[in-house]
């Protein structure tokens, strides 16, 4: 299956048991949400998972593409993405635990065709405020899945403060031989999906509170359960990448965990571009403006003449059709090109001033602060710097 066929499918399963989907997805939060961007399913739904009536009913089902910055330095791996979609199904106060984890685990493998052998399960084992998640070990023991107990690994929870509670997770078997180990010891056994019963409320002061209604949280990342259900190493080597894999090593010559750094930001960045984010020096604006600079950081490491003008347009397009937006793929080029103009220049700069003979020691925090606020140098800028040697001549087209 393809990622649309996955989608397609994943939707209908649910349908079919009474669940209605949301349409709309963005990566920006409601307004007055402290968090920058959307980084989970059930955030857009946290007033309805406290007790709000949501207007479609108890029982959801959608796909909400998100973005984590916590998983930056992880890109490059066979798992991580920044820009990602997320299959999520909700029970507002409706069925258990352990009615979802059957639907989970029939939809793996009926509807899409995974093989029993090749999943475990892992389940709370309890702590000194919740007891062990009893009815989702049962569950995995009636269907015969192997199931390993845990006490962090298996609660879930959005922050310090919030709505919380115990989750089953579902890996899948990826080594070459027959599955062996837990997921705890192996990591060849991958997260596939994972279901959390979110009953509580944890407060400031620790302590757990029950929330008005129990709520079952499901969420399952797209492009992780194509990559497993296509027979791929990796996230970036299943059908959404196929036009990246075929057009940028040829354009810009890299290895591997370089040219997944570049696919992952650079498509990261047409999608925020895509929600209506341009570059700036703070909030979301900044984190678009990381993310370019770091893959320019990449290209001009090798050849500082490589430029982001030469991105094939049918790349933009390709990721502007799948996450639905309706922008001019040339627009998005063109901006993208400002910026890397804008990076060229702060090299110069940051090279000149860096030359410096106050600057050939090593730096404080009271010369980071002067770099940022003098010469708008930011410190990883500055260390990227001072660390690695840039080539010298222009960068890119600047």
């Amino acid at each position: 299956m393809n990622t649309e066929q996955i989608v397609g499918t994943f939707v209908e399963y649910f349908e079919d048991r009474g669940h209605r989907r949301i349409t709309g997805s963005t990566l920006l939060p409601p307004p007055g949400d402290p968090v920058l961007f959307i980084t989970a399913g059930m955030h857009p739904l946290t007033p309805y998972l406290e007790g709000r009536p949501h207007p479609l009913g108890r029982r959801l089902v959608n796909v909400q593409r998100c973005l984590r910055t916590t998983d930056l330095d992880e890109v490059g791996d066979a798992t991580h993405l920044t820009v990602f979609e997320m299959l999520g199904t909700w029970s507002l106060g409706d069925y258990d635990g352990p009615s979802s984890l059957d639907w989970g685990y029939r939809l793996l493998t009926e509807g899409l065709g995974v093989d029993p052998g090749l999943l475990h399960a892992t389940v709370f084992g309890g702590d000194d405020q919740v007891g062990p998640d009893t009815d989702s070990l049962r569950l995995w023991q009636d269907l015969g899945v192997p199931v390993e107990l845990t006490v962090e690994d298996n609660w879930w929870s959005n922050g310090p403060v919030g709505p919380c509670g115990p989750d089953s997770e579902i890996f899948m078997w990826t080594g070459d031989t027959p599955p062996e180990s837990t997921p705890t010891q192996d990591d060849r056994w991958v997260e596939v999906w994972n279901h959390v019963m979110m009953r509580h409320r944890r407060q400031e002061d620790g302590l757990l509170v029950p929330l008005p209604q129990p709520n079952i949280d499901t969420g399952l990342g797209l492009e992780r359960l194509a990559s497993l259900l296509q027979g791929k190493s990796s996230v970036f080597e299943c059908d959404v990448f196929d036009p990246w894999r075929r057009l940028v090593p040829d354009l810009w010559p890299l290895d591997e965990r370089s040219l997944r750094l570049v696919h992952d930001h650079l498509r990261s960045a047409v999608v925020v571009i895509g929600d209506g984010v341009r570059p700036s020096n703070t909030g979301q604006g900044y984190v678009l403006r990381r993310l370019v600079r770091r893959v320019l950081t990449t290209l001009w490491r090798d050849d500082p003449t490589r430029s982001l003008g030469d991105l094939p347009l049918e790349l933009v397009s390709h990721t502007l059709d799948h996450f639905h937006q309706d922008l001019d793929p040339g627009h998005v080029r063109r901006l993208l090109l400002e910026e890397e103009l804008r990076f060229g220049r702060l090299l110069e700069r940051g090279r000149s001033v860096l030359a410096r003979p106050r600057f050939q020691r090593p730096l404080g925090e009271e010369d980071f602060h002067y770099l940022h606020d003098t010469h708008g140098l930011p410190r990883d800028l500055v260390i990227s710097l001072r660390e690695q040697p840039w080539p010298t001549g222009e960068s890119g087209r600047s």
